[in-house]
This record gives structure tokens, C-alpha cells and sequence, in this order.
């Protein structure tokens, strides 16, 4: 204990900073990652087989490629492309790619649970597919799916490690304890208190999560 508390206070302000940057690298990844994740949810549903084929390529793809690989690819690859993009806007795109796979995949496991008899009736009633699939089919797929992404917005909380391969004006937790780790002989009690602020995090977005699903659970 002795330790951490030598700890917090050489490192205390940093850790702070450090939480705050992992914070804000979660949600700048996750918001865009999840409406582009129904965009393309939506697309899929469209009566249009190429485009179906186009997105579930890109799907599979970002679902199934190494987060590291694909910030490699953006950081050092599309610059000979001659696209540049900065190391904190790489790490955001990289992550919300990965997020809008997810987030599709999810909402596809939740659209099969509406029974297909609501969107048949929707139809006979005259409205147009799409308006069928964004006022009947996915505000119900929407409230199935409340816990799995909670669980990806806590993966993609602990994926901001990525941040720390490359070098980003400030560092996000991760980046920190390996800081530490080797300018002085704290490493363990860094990685403590990181893992205790990675911990912490997750069981806010879990608690809320799960308040979350139990109202929306009560609307239906």
C-alpha cells in the first residue's frame, strides 16, 4: 500500500489525465462506431442482394482483423496512399470501425427476434421497407440488445490500449504504466491502480447497462 501511495502522489494528476483521455477515446469511438453500426444494419436489411454482399463483407472484416493490425494499416499504409490522418483521429477510426462490425452483428441477432409477423402487417398497411425496418423492426431489436453493448462498450473501453502504440500528445492508461514502468521501479503498483481504474470503469458502464435494460424492459 506503501507504494501506491508513493504513487498517487508523484503520479496522482497524471493517472487523472490519463483516465479521462481512455474516457474520452471509448466514447469518440463508440458513438460514431454505433450509428454507423445501425446505418449499415439498416442497409442489410434492404431488399438490394449487392449491397447485402458489399456490407457483410464489411462486417466480416472488421469483425474478424486485429484491432492492432488495422491501426498499423491506417497509421502507416494510407499515408503512401496519400491520406494522412493523425495518431489520436487513427486510434478513434480504428476502434469505430471495429464497434460498427459488432454493433451490426448484434442488432442482426436482435432483428430476428422480432417476429417477422410485424413487419409483414407493416407492409400490408402500405409502408415503404425501409420506414418498416426504422419505426417497427429496430427500436424492438434495439431493447434486446441493451446488454451486449454494454460488453462492447467495456471491450472497447479496454481496447484504448491500443493508444499506446503509437504517440499521442497524452497518454491514456496503458501508455502510462508503461511510462512508469520504466523510469522508476513502480511498475506493479501502476499496474494496480490502472487495473483498478479499468475495473472500476467497466462496473459504471455494467451497472448503467443494466439499469438501462430494466427500463427499457418495463416499456415493452
Amino acid at each position: 500500500m506503501g507504494g501506491v501511495s508513493r504513487l498517487l502522489v508523484d503520479y496522482g494528476p497524471a493517472f487523472g489525465q490519463a483516465l479521462l483521455l481512455t474516457w474520452k477515446l471509448t466514447f469518440m469511438s463508440f458513438v460514431p462506431g454505433f450509428l454507423l453500426g445501425m446505418v449499415v444494419t439498416v442497409l442489410r436489411l434492404l431488399p438490394l442482394p449487392p449491397l447485402r454482399f458489399v456490407l457483410t463483407v464489411y462486417v466480416e472484416i472488421f469483425r474478424n482483423i486485429p484491432s492492432v493490425a488495422l491501426l498499423i494499416f491506417i497509421v502507416f499504409a494510407l499515408p503512401d496512399l496519400n491520406v494522412l490522418i493523425d495518431y489520436e483521429p487513427a486510434v478513434i477510426l480504428t476502434l469505430s470501425l471495429v464497434c460498427s462490425a459488432f454493433t451490426a452483428d448484434y442488432l442482426r441477432t436482435g432483428i430476428n427476434t422480432v417476429p417477422g409477423g410485424q413487419a409483414e402487417a407493416a407492409l400490408s398497411l402500405g409502408m415503404r421497407p425501409l420506414r418498416v425496418i426504422t419505426a417497427v423492426v429496430l427500436p424492438q431489436a434495439l431493447r434486446t440488445v441493451v446488454q451486449p453493448m454494454t460488453s462492447l462498450l467495456i471491450a472497447l473501453m479496454l481496447s484504448t490500449s491500443l493508444a499506446s502504440q503509437v504517440p499521442l500528445p497524452g497518454r491514456e492508461l496503458t501508455a502510462l504504466v508503461s511510462k512508469i514502468a520504466t523510469d522508476s521501479a513502480a511498475g506493479m503498483a501502476a499496474f494496480a491502480v490502472a487495473a483498478a481504474m479499468y475495473v472500476v470503469t467497466g462496473l459504471l458502464i455494467g451497472w448503467a447497462g443494466a439499469t438501462l435494460e430494466k427500463k427499457v424492459r418495463i416499456l415493452r
